[in-house]
């Protein structure tokens, strides 16, 4: 049986079937579909840099990625994507001298929590 906007409108006149159906259809509003995610060695993680101390030197900041267990490697590429991105939207380059970084040898990584963070500065063009 197909469903019509008229029966749809019909039942927004019933209260409970109105809001049930208006909560299902906001409940797939919002929600990212994953393909529009970037995959980091075929995963997906979440990061986010900001800056150290914003007044006192605004271009270093930390990159934290959480989920590192799922692959170090994706993690670190997920690190310096994130890295790149804020240099770019803050400072116009993609330019990063690294403290700590995708490029660290690993025993030198900062992993806590299932958590790494890199620290470095962004470059002026």
């Amino acid at each position: 049986m197909a469903v019509t906007l008229v029966d749809i409108t019909a039942n927004l006149r019933r209260p409970a079937v109105g809001v049930l159906v208006l909560l299902t259809l906001l409940s797939a509003c919002g929600t990212a579909p994953t393909s529009d995610r970037i995959l980091f060695d075929g995963k997906s993680f979440r990061a986010k840099a900001k800056p150290v101390d914003k007044k006192r030197s605004p271009a270093d900041f930390t990159v934290t990625i959480k989920g590192v267990s799922a692959s170090l490697d994706g993690a670190r590429e997920a690190g310096r994507y994130e890295g790149t991105r804020f240099c770019i939207q803050n400072f116009g380059s993609s330019r990063i001298a690294w403290k700590v970084g995708p490029d660290t040898e690993p025993q030198n990584l900062r992993v806590e929590n299932d958590s790494l963070t890199f620290s470095g500065a962004c470059q002026r063009p």
